[in-house]
């Protein structure tokens, strides 16, 4: 069963003027109570924290008294994942969506988002670190009109240097770009309205930097602190080479400074090689200098030969990005879906 990023959204694709006509005012009122609020989990490998976080999400749902659905985006897991979810899927409320294979995140988050039916939709990892006592706070701040509230992270005091300081240039570099502000230490725990939801199915990319598709769409948002719990079981499947893998991402779907820093280091050395070439002729006129030989030559070349395969590298990624662009793949395949929503009269 293929899953086109459009062809499964279950909500047709409003106009522009079912849009605005949809979006609330900062006057409406927002009831949950009224709502259907959907909790979009994405897991790969996270059978053991599951079967934690489930009972917890039931609990805390329940006590908010809305309709409500848990939708767990099975991500090519290799581990328990479907048989724990083929028992929870019994009870209502709770959906699955297993993937054919192993997407990455972002697909999956966009699986999650497409299958969801809620006016309010909460984005969570399946590890157990992001708690789900916020959830009633969050919805307290949408039902006040705030159309997305994320989480941020207080500190950083669990991670190693290498990805704190990681981290902080990333964000450095991400800052301003196109006038797109991407909060720092904010990612992907959080609350979202059923208009923003709706924007963000409307962008076509297949290279998709979630975090900065977040801060792209606007909207009305405001941030709260939390602290991240442990995790209960596992390992975080985010190695070096993916984190580095999701920045490349990010850089070059928001960004077009690389390209330019290309083109002012081409200028920068030229001006330069032109200075060191009169240089030598007034010597050479002057003074009589012999011309240095090949070891300058062959230093030069090298750092020219360099300066070329970085330039190429950099030109390299864009076009990468663009050729993923075109093929026109689905962006996920679904192999299986089980579950249904939580009506208020379901026991």
């Amino acid at each position: 069963m293929m899953c086109p990023m459009h062809a499964q959204t279950p909500h047709s694709e409003p106009t522009s003027s079912d849009v605005a006509l949809n979006m609330p005012s900062a006057s409406s009122l927002r009831h949950v109570r009224q709502s259907l609020v959907t909790c979009v989990v994405p897991a790969f490998n996270e059978a053991a924290n599951l079967s934690v976080l489930l009972p917890t999400l039931q609990g805390v749902l329940n006590a908010i008294g809305a309709r409500w659905e848990v939708i767990v985006i099975d991500d090519g897991s290799k581990d328990d994942t479907p048989s724990v979810m083929q028992a929870w899927t019994a009870n209502a409320g709770f959906r699955y969506l297993q993937l054919s294979r192993n997407f990455g995140k972002e697909a999956a988050i966009t699986a999650g988002l497409e299958a969801a039916d809620g006016d309010v939709v909460i984005i969570m990892d399946a590890d157990m670190q992001h708690p789900p006592s916020l959830l009633p706070t969050m919805i307290e701040r949408w039902e006040a009109g705030v159309d997305m509230v994320y989480a941020v992270r207080e500190n950083r005091d669990d991670e190693n240097w290498r990805k704190r300081v990681g981290t902080r240039f990333f964000y450095t570099l991400l800052t301003g770009a196109k006038g797109v502000q991407v909060p720092p230490h904010a990612g992907d725990f959080r609350l979202m309205d059923r208009a923003v939801v709706q924007a963000l199915l409307q962008l076509p990319e297949r290279n998709r930097f979630m975090k900065g598709l977040y801060a792209w769409v606007g909207f009305p948002s405001e941030p709260i602190m939390y602290t991240p719990q442990s995790r209960q079981h596992g390992q975080s499947h985010f190695s070096a080479w993916r984190l580095l893998r999701l920045a490349l991402a990010g850089l070059t779907a928001f960004t077009t400074w690389p390209l330019r820093a290309v083109s002012m280091v081409g200028f920068l050395v030229s001006i330069c090689s032109f200075i060191y070439g009169l240089v030598i002729v007034i010597q050479f006129i002057l003074y009589r200098n012999p011309v240095d030989g090949w070891p300058t030559i062959v230093t030069i070349l090298l750092f020219f030969s360099g300066i070329n395969l970085l330039s190429l590298g950099i030109v390299g990624e864009y076009i990468a990005r663009i050729f993923d662009e075109v093929k026109g793949r689905p962006l996920y395949i679904v192999r299986q879906a089980l579950g249904r929503a939580h009506l208020k009269d379901d026991n």
